[in-house]
């Protein structure tokens, strides 16, 4: 089935993805339920690319109801091997501005209410998650702010809330004081199931505002972040389409193979469910 060898996941504002060429839609289904929506398939600049809008066109299911194991499992089916995600943030810091550009190497879980592995039920497996982010996609990212003329920021740590609230400003300054950078509500889960799926994964973060921490915040209106999502979701579509034609062809990272001695449940003791389940994934270090 394989279809697409870069994915993009569209995040608050960025339903589409403009400048794609032989375009068609595809549902895939999985063994753990429907994804968000259909994927776009189709060429940006002469790559093959399977695009998902995160939370459904027209915006219809919160962060916590995300299936992102359905997500993740249907890039990994269409034959995707690197992931850039595009979402929005709250800022952290006074430096991160909003239509500032956040690349995140780091994240703290604030989630509770959320399935973020494919295993269990069987089988049992670890993935190490030191470096939750694939430095060869965080770069091209980077590196594609510069020609997209957006202001981009290599590194910082992304502070992964439940939500649908936003924070109080209790929580907003206990962030800060653990020194992270950007708070948002769904990327964790995602580079976590990617590093088990052993896709390559990085976020740019779009930042719309401040979070609440900051003196005059309240007076920030709904209107005004709405406008800073819309620039910045024409700002993402180009930062993506430099970061697609950047992308090296191979892979040469250790994201590949971050789940070759994952599993540690025997063999035998594996139930057939199970390995039907996550043939897809790990059926070749078993010959399943």
């Amino acid at each position: 089935m394989a279809q697409a060898e870069i994915g993009i996941i569209g995040g608050s504002g960025l339903y589409s993805m403009p400048g794609f060429t032989n375009v068609h839609e595809e549902r895939v289904e999985t063994p753990f339920g429907d994804p968000s929506d259909a994927f776009v398939l189709g060429e940006l600049d002469g790559r093959n690319v399977a695009f998902l809008a995160r939370h459904g066109r027209g915006h219809r299911i919160l962060p916590s109801e995300l299936n992102f194991r359905a997500n993740l499992y249907a890039f990994k089916k269409l034959g995707v091997e690197r992931i850039l995600s595009v979402s929005a943030v709250g800022s952290l810091k006074e430096e991160h501005k909003p239509m500032d550009f956040v690349i995140p190497d780091q994240f703290i879980d604030r989630t509770f209410h959320r399935i973020s592995t494919f295993f269990g039920e069987g089988i049992v497996g670890h993935v190490a998650f030191g470096d939750p982010v694939c430095a060869t996609v965080a770069k091209a990212a980077f590196e594609a702010c510069a020609t997209a003329g957006v202001a981009g920021k290599l590194g910082g740590t992304y502070v992964c809330m439940e939500g649908p609230q936003f924070s109080t400003k209790a929580e907003s300054n206990l962030y800060r004081s653990w020194g992270a950078d950007v708070i948002g509500m769904t990327n964790l889960q995602e580079a976590k199931l990617a590093r088990e799926a052993e896709i390559c994964y990085a976020t740019v973060a779009m930042v719309t505002d401040y979070d609440c921490w900051r003196e005059g915040h309240d007076a920030v209106t709904i209107e005004e972040i709405v406008a800073v999502l819309h620039k910045n979701a024409d700002n993402a579509a180009k930062v993506v389409k430099a970061a697609v034609a950047a992308m090296p062809r191979e892979r040469a990272c250790a994201c590949a193979s971050a789940a070759k001695y994952a599993v540690l449940t025997q063999p035998d003791a594996i139930p057939s469910a199970a390995k039907e389940r996550l043939k897809l994934l790990y059926g070749k270090y078993f010959g399943w």
